[in-house]
């Protein structure tokens, strides 16, 4: 089978539910908190693997508790840890959440992912021509070039998920198969924003022109677009009770990867990956709402 791939960031999230965020020198009693393993990179590699993919990991943890726990809950999603490497006297990326009634308030402390540096062997001993690389922006941007230029040339397929989004993406396109922006992200692209539907299709259009790179946009409640022998198509989103939105990029990316690992058509990866994605947000926190194919199916 061939392989997925993620190169990424691995995280702790505690989720902390209150009323409202203190003013500065205030102290607030909150309701509760919770734990999940999060990081965009081990997201989508969660997701990969819960529709049957078979996956490795590459990143960085700490020598500490939060990293012993991110570490066994990974394999326990039988992901290929190999490449999970721990950095002494650095602590584990975390992610504290405030959950509040209306929105989220978010603080990342990257920690060890902004050492993942060492790469070169990893890649160079694993990957080959029919695996998939996957990678996004949340450790440094010069590890992501390189961990797309070694994958390009092996010859497998490379998938970049711009975000948070950062200006030098536009440098590594050449070595970009697939780059799956949201809305704002595809913004960051262009240098500029959208106003109307109209003007959406068109900049996709144009933009496919200029590059190479196949362009799939996720929109939320909007749907998924992407482009196709010059014609944008857009997936509508399925109407469902939305309680977390949180992860539902990440999964949609991670179970495109999957998909176009087994060999489906992108058109065929972007809608499994698409209902996917809507039926992540029915469920609290990222990787619990995560589905299986048998839940896309009965989906």
């Amino acid at each position: 089978m061939n392989k997925v791939i993620v190169l990424g960031s691995i995280n702790m999230d505690m989720v902390m539910e209150t009323d409202r965020l203190p003013k500065v020198g205030e102290t607030l009693l909150g309701q509760s908190i919770d734990y999940y393993v999060g990081g965009k990179g081990a997201n989508q590699a969660v997701a990969a693997a819960r529709v049957g993919a078979k996956v490795s990991l590459i990143g960085k943890i700490g020598d500490d508790t939060f990293g012993s726990k991110v570490y066994k809950h990974l394999e326990q999603e039988k992901i290929d840890v190999s490449g999970v490497t721990s950095e002494k006297n650095i602590f584990t990326g975390v992610a504290s959440i405030f959950k509040l009634k209306e929105d989220n308030a978010i603080v990342v402390l990257p920690g060890a992912n902004m050492l993942l540096q060492d790469i070169e062997t990893y890649l160079t001993e694993n990957i080959k021509s029919d695996d998939i690389l996957l990678t996004q922006l949340e450790i440094p941007i010069e590890t992501v070039k390189k961990g797309l230029s070694l994958a390009k040339a092996k010859g497998a397929v490379t998938i970049l998920n711009p975000a948070p989004y950062d200006e030098k993406v536009i440098d590594m396109l050449p070595v970009v198969d697939i780059i799956t922006p949201n809305e704002t992200e595809f913004e960051g692209l262009l240098g500029y924003s959208i106003t109307d539907e109209g003007q959406f299709e068109k900049e996709m259009l144009n933009w496919s022109r200029t590059h190479k790179t196949q362009l799939i946009v996720t929109r939320g409640r909007d749907g998924i677009s992407y482009t196709t022998e010059n014609e944008v198509i857009t997936i509508p989103a399925k109407e469902v009770t939305v309680v977390d939105t949180t992860g539902a990029g990440d999964t949609f990316n991670g179970i495109l990867a999957a998909c176009l690992a087994k060999e489906m058509t992108v058109s065929e990866a972007i809608q499994l990956a698409g209902k996917g994605a809507t039926l992540s947000v029915t469920k609290l926190g990222a990787q619990t709402g995560m589905p299986t194919l048998e839940d896309i199916d009965l989906f």
